[in-house]
């Protein structure tokens, strides 16, 4: 933890209370704070009702939140939900900070309802006065650090920070409203910081074909994937396959194109690879999967096994006779009515052969592609393997899992694997995974509140 901060509290509360917007966030960024919001807490926003986050799964774009899990446990709750951990802690006027343990996200889909509880159980120094009444006009800090850790504060009605917040213009941000941080606000800031490197890279023309390497090499790259490695190494990403935006919060997604004024124009892209989380495929791997399901090489390679295909919901795949079926989603209402079904590949039997969760797609989703930015690309081969970057560029913000979820129904969303075994007849088959959720250029704009396209030739 960083150095005390001094402040005063309020009198009426044990938790020492500050009485300033100024020394909030002070002490919020003295501790590693990066993005600040304030709810006004409504009566019902209390330990025994749970605070109300949200009417979708939008907050999750800005509460960060651990593994998604499904509780269907009806001696605890009537109504079927997922719950998230936190990373909550409580920081007071005099800088101490306390761990909140038990603090957890409650997510109701069939609402959708988002909920926080837990937020006192197990604290040595919370704000149980405020959080544990009724009283109008308290108020609810939360703080986020990038590596996901909140810090929380709570002030009763007598704190004059309240009238404060009331006198500043803020954004909303759902039930939260925005406060700046530092000089900028740090979404518009990093957005333009994203534009104007990309502007960089456009101008740059055509560029070697490379990728970065663990120790953050250039090195060359000759794969049919090098485009989104080379635009990547630009930008100082190395290759991985973590769940987390990729630049300052961005998701990056290059696509080729042929013509660079038909931006979306293009084959489809690739949005997650997510591997599957039940059915044959997960009990018995992908040896015994591909083996049970998969084809000969159509192209004559011997020895060699594929499974792939496009497989949308509703339909069966000729090649391999399975089935796409979405479980527990109602396309009429938009709601969930079976919180622990998922995408299911359905084999001649009806058995589910394959299957992909509502809780690992929701977590994957929300978690890396609150943002994302689509860039075109060229490729040439001679005198060797380039590429260039468009001028037009698209931005999504503003995405949630409904949205993906309803997409996917629509079979806008499908999936596109990529599986092989080769020297399937040995012992040790080489087994190459790839499970691609991906859609067409032209229906991205389904995906977010807010679909833009930036001209960076007009950037100066």
């Amino acid at each position: 933890m960083s150095e005390k901060i001094e402040g005063s509290g309020s009198g009426e509360n044990e938790f020492p209370e500050f009485t300033s917007l100024s020394r909030i966030s002070e002490a919020m960024q003295g501790n590693g704070v990066t993005r600040l919001y304030v709810k006004k807490l409504a009566p019902n926003d209390n330990s025994k009702n749970q605070v109300y986050l949200g009417g979708s799964f939008d907050v999750l774009n800005i509460i960060p939140f651990g593994d998604i899990t499904v509780d269907i446990n009806r001696r605890i709750s009537k109504r079927d939900r997922f719950k998230s951990n936190m990373k909550l802690c409580w920081i007071n006027s005099e800088g101490r900070v306390s761990v909140a343990p038990h603090a957890q996200l409650i997510l109701y889909p069939k609402y959708p309802e988002v909920r926080m509880s837990g937020f006192l159980k197990g604290c040595d120094d919370a704000p149980s006065e405020v959080m544990t009444n009724r009283y109008e006009n308290r108020l609810l800090f939360l703080g986020i650090k990038p590596d996901g850790t909140m810090l929380a504060h709570a002030t009763l009605p007598s704190n004059p920070v309240y009238k404060e917040i009331e006198e500043t213009v803020l954004e909303e941000r759902g039930v939260f409203l925005d406060i700046p941080l530092g000089i900028d606000n740090i979404t518009k800031s990093n957005r333009q910081l994203l534009i104007d490197i990309l502007k960089s890279i456009h101008d740059r023309g055509w560029l070697d074909s490379v990728r970065l390497n663990a120790n953050g090499e250039f090195i060359p790259c000759h794969a049919m994937q090098c485009g989104g490695y080379t635009l990547e190494a630009l930008l100082g990403i190395t290759p991985n396959g973590y769940a987390e935006p990729d630049f300052m919060g961005w998701e990056i997604k290059q696509h080729g194109v042929k013509n660079f004024e038909k931006p979306l124009s293009g084959g489809p892209i690739t949005i997650m690879t997510p591997e599957p989380t039940g059915g044959l495929y997960k009990d018995g791997g992908a040896n015994k999967f591909i083996r049970t399901y998969g084809y000969k090489d159509r192209r004559g390679i011997p020895d060699r096994l594929n499974f792939g295909g496009i497989y949308k919901v509703g339909k069966t795949t000729e090649i391999t006779g399975l089935k796409t079926s979405l479980i527990g989603f109602d396309l009429e209402t938009g709601k969930f009515d079976k919180i622990d079904g998922g995408l299911h590949l359905i084999g001649p039997n009806d058995e589910s052969v394959a299957m992909w969760s509502f809780a690992a797609l929701l977590e994957l989703w929300n978690r890396k592609h609150a943002k994302a930015v689509y860039i075109p690309s060229k490729l040439r081969l001679e005198p060797k393997r380039q590429y260039c970057y468009g001028h037009l560029i698209e931005l999504g913000e503003g995405t949630n899992f409904e949205r993906f979820i309803t997409a996917m129904a629509h079979g806008y969303i499908y999936l596109d694997p990529a599986l092989k075994m080769e020297n399937a007849s040995s012992s040790k088959p080489k087994i190459k995974k790839r499970n691609q959720f991906r859609i067409k250029p032209k229906q991205l704009s389904r995906l977010y509140k807010s679909f833009e396209q930036v001209n960076l030739s007009e950037i100066r």
